[in-house]
């Protein structure tokens, strides 16, 4: 009797971007969304842990997102509250990348005259 290996499945950790720009991957290493954003010095207002719920609702412009808790504050279609979720795929958010920690860009190529490298 043959019997077949399982299979597994492997999901891509998702990129979480603001405004288009990406600023972390989301492997799962933080509970929450917000605890991702506030790591990577996202400025992103919150007052979930003196219970104001609903603080840090953020407009979502693409992607999922999976709830762990179910949300107290009203949602609109396109909005998260990021203390009580994660990403479900690929998720840009409306919230500004100034001052965050984001993945260094690619340095232009250095590009040096003839004489530079003869001397």
């Amino acid at each position: 009797m043959k019997t077949s290996s399982p299979t597994l499945i492997f999901k891509k950790a998702p990129i979480v971007s603001l405004h288009g720009e990406p600023t972390l991957l989301f492997n799962g290493q933080q509970p929450s969304l917000l605890e991702a954003l506030e790591i990577k010095k996202v400025r992103i207002f919150s007052e979930c842990r003196s219970g104001f719920c609903g603080a840090c609702k953020t407009k979502v412009l693409s992607g999922k997102v999976r709830y762990f808790t179910e949300p107290l504050a009203a949602l609109e279609a396109d909005e998260c509250l990021p203390c009580c979720c994660v990403p479900d795929s690929d998720l840009n958010l409306d919230l500004s990348a100034k001052g965050a920690d984001t993945p260094a860009r690619a340095a232009p190529p250095t590009v040096f005259s003839k004489q530079a490298l003869v001397d």
